[in-house]
This record gives structure tokens, sequence and C-alpha cells, in this order.
């Protein structure tokens, strides 16, 4: 029986029967298998320093509830409300980035956060959603008014955000940004050379970055050579794999995340592989998987430039984040502290991650047809 009839007309009506229910569907399982997880493996770390055996896990849900209030209430939303919401994060996280240079956190030799009603807020996480969509506008704004400048416009933010990120510093987020926003120039069918130039100026400043900050060129030569230096959470999240085998040792039973400082953010992907094993690490990335195929294969049906840029964008900011984090976990990519969308812990990223997504439920939503005896079967 159906939530609601298809003659309903109502705000929810609507949403119900235009929105992609299978995609709705898979965020909200990685929201209670981030939940699973987080219980599982945040205990040993809060006793660790000091903290409750739930202190991470209560504030993992109650952050939850907010996230996926967000996801479905932004999945609402149509066109201009969604330009218009995230011009306004844009400018909110921009002004949120000059202020934690100033008086931001520090944490692991980074300054990245600030300090809000007790919770620690990362305003780069809510920056990289925000941009994609406030460019996608602008470039799609261009393809349709020759005298709107919207791609140079879009390049200058591109350079005000990622000048941001590497003040702090955040490498990770800058690469993340950088390459979504080149899977947007390649939808937008810009010239090739736009590309090739984009590819030779990330690949000079990837350099300039290596031979700039002590900890990426640590990072990288410790992943090329791992006798150079201290591997510990690498090798011991190479460990969890191992010890999780094909079924795991069972939520709860895993002995190697014992080891692992972040094993409730960002190796939590090791958690999994210990204790559920390698059957549920697959269904993992069958999940991620499944999310990215249907959106792109949503994105088919519209020839809105907006649409597809934006979309496409998010989505390839979102399979782009878990790839880091997966590849991090197994020594795949030199280690960095990304989270794993919708799964580790982290107030921020789910925040901005059910910002992001509601955003691509939205887009892709299908047009209602006037007339049920239209729409066939």
């Amino acid at each position: 029986m159906s939530l609601f009839s298809r003659t309903d007309k109502s705000i929810f009506g609507e949403w119900w029967w235009t929105v992609d229910r299978g995609m709705l569907s898979a965020f909200l399982v990685l929201i209670v298998f981030g939940v699973v997880l987080v219980a599982t493996a945040s205990p040993p770390v809060a006793e660790r320093i000091g903290l409750g055996s739930f202190y991470f896990l209560k504030r993992h849900v109650l952050l939850l509830v907010p996230a996926t209030m967000m996801l479905i209430g932004v999945s609402m939303l149509d066109r201009r409300q969604i330009w218009r919401l995230s011009s306004l994060v844009f400018a909110g996280s921009i002004v949120a980035l000059i202020l934690v240079l100033a008086t931001g956190t520090e944490i692991k030799g980074a300054q990245r956060w600030i300090r809000i009603f007790g919770f620690s807020l990362q305003p780069s996480e809510f920056t990289k959603p925000a941009f994609l969509i406030v460019a996608a506008w602008l470039m799609g704004l261009q393809k349709t008014k020759e005298n709107v400048r919207g791609n140079l416009i879009a390049a200058g933010l591109y350079f005000l955000v990622i000048t941001l990120f590497l003040l702090q510093p955040d490498l990770g987020m800058t690469v993340i940004l950088t390459a979504s926003w080149a899977a947007q120039i390649f939808l937008a069918g810009l010239p090739f050379r736009w590309l090739f130039a984009f590819g030779a100026a990330g690949i000079a400043g990837l350099v300039a970055v290596y031979f700039s900050f002590d900890h990426v060129k640590s990072r990288i030569d410790r992943f090329i050579d791992p006798s150079s230096g201290d591997n510990f959470q690498v090798e011991r999240s190479l460990d969890a794999f191992q010890n999780g085998g094909l079924f795991g040792t069972g939520p709860g039973q895993g002995s190697v995340k014992l080891g692992l400082p972040d094993a409730h953010a960002d190796f939590i992907f090791s958690v999994l592989g210990e204790e559920f094993g390698l059957f549920f690490v697959l269904i993992l990335m069958l999940i991620l998987g499944f999310i990215l195929l249907r959106g792109f294969n949503r994105l088919m049906d519209h020839d809105d430039m907006f649409t597809v840029l934006a979309a496409g964008g998010l989505l390839t900011m979102f399979g782009l984040q878990a790839m880091v984090h997966m590849g991090s976990t197994l020594n795949l990519l030199p280690t960095k502290g990304m989270t794993l969308p919708f799964i580790s812990y982290g107030g921020s990223s789910a925040l901005s991650m059910g910002f992001a997504m509601g955003v691509v439920l939205a887009l892709t939503r299908r047009q209602r047809r006037s007339s049920i005896s239209k729409g066939g079967m």
C-alpha cells in the first residue's frame, strides 16, 4: 500500500511520486549502516581519551536527525530555491572560512574548525557542495545568456575557495573540490584545452604543495616508501581487514580496531572490514555504486544545464570522497582524514552530505504527467 495516492496534489504527494525512492532508500541504508558502525567503533576511542563509552554515538545520532531532515527537506525544493539557498550557504561558508583562519581551533596541525553551540563545525565541508551548485548555475547561465561571463566568475570563486582551503591547510578538500569542478567542466562541454590546462595546473599545484607542506610531503613519502616513516594507522587498518576475513569477527568483537586512534571516523571502513568481513564491505560498495549509477542515469533524462552540472558535480564529489576514504584505509592512496559519506562520525560531514544529496534528489525528480491515463504503466 502506497503512502500517498497518485492523485495527491499536496507537497508531500508530489514529492513522493517524483523523487527517486530507490536512491533515497540507499541514503537511508547508509545512515543506518553508519549508526551501527559508530556504535561499535567509537566506544574504545571515547574511553581512551577519558569520555563516556557512548559519547561519540550520542553526538552522531543527535546530528543525524537534522542531517536526515535536511536530506528530505532539500529534496522538496525547486531549482530556484536550491540556487538561492546554495548562494546563502556559500556566502556564509566563505565568511566562516575567514573566521577559521582568524579564530579557529587547531587540531592535529590544521586550523579548520570553529566552535558553535558546543560543536566543532568545519566550514569547508559546506563550501564544497555550495560552490559546485553556484558554479553550475553560473556556467549554465553563460549557456543561455551571452553577456554573462559565468565561466570566468566561477573560476574566480574557485581560486578564492582553494586559497582559503590551502591556508588552513586542507589539501584533501582542495583535491576533491578541484576534481568535482573538473567533472562539471567536462559535463558542460567546454573545450578540451580547458581540461588539459586544468589538469596541468592541478599537477603543478600538487608538486608545489608537496614541497610547501611538510605533513603532505611526509604522507606521500610514507605511501611511496613505507620504511621512510611511521605507518602505524595504515598497518593496523590492513591488519583489521585481514583479521575480518570473509564474514568478520562479529559486531563489537574486533580486536585490531582497539589500536586505531580514529576508528570511528577516518578508519571506520577498517572496522567494517574487521567486524563484518568482506561480504559486507562489498555490500557497502554496491550501495555506493548504485547511488552513483542511479544518479547519473537520472541525469540522462535532463536537458537543463544547471541540473546536469550541479547534480553531476555533487555525485562526483560524493564518489570521490568515498573513494579517498576507502583507498586510504586499504593503503591504495596516501592517508587522508576523509570521512566516509553518511557512515563516519562527523557532524559537519553528515550535515553537508545531507544538504548535497538532498539537492541531488531534488534535481533528479521526475516531472509529474498531467494525467494518469497519459502516463501508462
